[in-house]
């Protein structure tokens, strides 16, 4: 990564490797691409695409296959999702820079919606890593996709993200974050994978039938456990399963098989391929319109809870944990309050007579207010690590409180913070910490310690909160 204008800027790193280097030769090759490429009946638009990575001589022609499908398409964000080739590290790294760029030109990053995403969840973070930092050469399955991006869309803004690791539980919560990041917006996510490595012709396309079926039936589930079976093969299998769980809760409604090839139909050698797969999602969705005068997603007015609203969920949450504890299945019709039904962020805290016993919290707005309750008040009583699960002895004595929390803003001056106003956030690599704003109330802390404690509670030094790797982010909680 080199500094441009003091711009961080992602300079090409296999151009003139697996694809030209040349921009009138690139531009050529692509089009020759596109024009052999046929388009499908489509029933929706496009909102995620599935692409391979190889050398363009080798998957070219089959990526353009979905990516000729674009033409006319508009976003106002494309997230490239890939796995790491060169370097092992746990999590999602979302670039940190401000732009990639191609022989075609420079592709900016979306800055604001990186940091987004970057801050909802401990294993998604800002960094380099899998980008440039700490391998031998820039990962080359993100990059690749960028040109057929840029020939097709023209000028759009991105989200770049490299799985370090794809653990199912890692595939899952990118999956559900972007969903939850990308809601409002006219969106695109592709998922750079190849299918099979090294095997016979025959083999290889009854390993990559696997995927492709898990694919065309948009089953998540099916395809993750063909990975960890042995039964398919998917460099990219996580990218693929975060875009299906992202896409679904976005609306998506249809896979279309775009193409499949192997790299012996480049080679004529069918005794060692690669299987390449592309892959469209679509939705019929209304396109999400941008707020004009803002330039960004109308926001809905937030609407304070009133008395019904605070009796109804301490009681969800009290019912939730009596549920649990008698291992019954709890469930609950929709309630009818409109600020129940939007989705928030919360915390349940349980106290026995003044001494905390359990408080576990969801800090992005992934689900309607009501369930987050639900789910956090059981987990509270029975998953909190620091205590045993609660015992029905002491179920008579819980004080439940409950914290609905704002959406995170990002501090860039420590001053801004509030002690007794807000709660704090800090995120810095793959640590993070979180104190709600009436700790520091309780414990009678100044700005500073109440910062300090925040890193101590992240596991980092009291004193990270200064680092400029150091993300913080400040929110307030409705507390009752």
């Amino acid at each position: 990564m080199n500094k441009d204008n003091d711009n961080e800027v992602r300079h090409p790193a296999v151009a003139g490797a697996f694809y030209p280097a040349d921009p009138m030769a690139l531009t050529k090759m692509l089009a020759e691409f596109f024009a052999k490429a046929k388009k499908k009946p489509l029933s929706g638009r496009p909102i995620a695409i599935i692409a391979p990575h190889a050398g363009y001589v080798y998957s070219g022609k089959t990526a353009a296959m979905a990516y000729k499908h674009l033409e006319g398409q508009q976003y106002d964000v494309v997230v490239v999702i890939s796995p790491s080739h060169t370097i092992f590290f746990q999590g999602s790294s979302v670039y940190d820079g401000d732009a990639y760029q191609t022989p075609l030109g420079t592709v900016e990053i979306d800055t604001e919606l990186s940091r987004k995403i970057g801050s909802m969840h401990p294993s998604i973070y800002l960094s380099n890593k899998g980008h440039t930092g700490g391998s031998i050469r820039g990962e080359h399955s993100l990059e690749v996709q960028l040109p057929f991006l840029q020939q097709v869309l023209g000028k759009f803004k991105l989200v770049a993200i490299v799985l370090g690791d794809q653990e199912e539980a890692t595939c899952r919560v990118l999956g559900e974050v972007l969903a939850s990041a990308l809601g409002g917006l006219n969106s695109l996510i592709v998922a750079s994978s190849d299918l099979s490595h090294f095997h016979e012709e025959k083999e290889a396309r009854k390993l990559d039938g696997h995927i492709q079926r898990a694919v065309e039936e948009y089953d998540a589930d099916k395809l993750l456990n063909a990975l960890m079976s042995g039964r398919g093969e998917a460099c990219g299998g996580g990218p693929i399963a975060a875009a299906i769980i992202a896409s679904k809760k976005l609306g998506g409604e249809e896979v279309i098989i775009t193409g499949y090839s192997t790299s012996g139909e480049t080679t004529s050698d069918f005794s060692e391929v690669v299987g390449y797969l592309s892959a469209l999602i679509v939705s019929s969705k209304a396109v999400p319109k941008r707020d004009t005068a803002m330039g960004s997603p109308a926001k809905k007015k937030y609407q304070g809870l009133v008395k019904e609203d605070k009796e109804y969920l301490l009681k969800l949450a009290k019912d939730a944990v009596v549920a649990a504890m008698n291992k019954e299945k709890f469930s609950v019709s929709e309630p009818s309050a409109r600020v129940l039904k939007e989705n928030s962020g919360a915390f349940v805290t349980l106290k026995i007579r003044g001494a905390l016993r359990g408080c576990i919290g969801m800090i992005r707005a992934a689900k309607p207010l009501y369930q987050t309750v639900m789910e956090m008040a059981q987990a509270a009583a029975f998953e909190d690590p620091r205590f045993e699960p609660l015992t029905k002895d002491e179920l008579d004595h819980i004080e439940i409180e409950i914290s609905a929390l704002s959406p995170l803003q990002r501090v860039e001056d420590p001053e801004q913070i509030q002690v007794g106003r807000d709660g704090l956030m800090i995120v810095m690599q793959m640590h993070s910490g979180l104190l709600l704003p009436q700790v520091a109330t309780e414990n009678n802390w100044d700005r500073t310690t109440f910062l300090e404690q925040t890193c101590l509670k992240a596991g980092l030094p009291k004193s990270s909160y200064k680092d400029k790797a150091a993300q913080i982010y400040r929110f307030t909680a409705e507390v009752f």
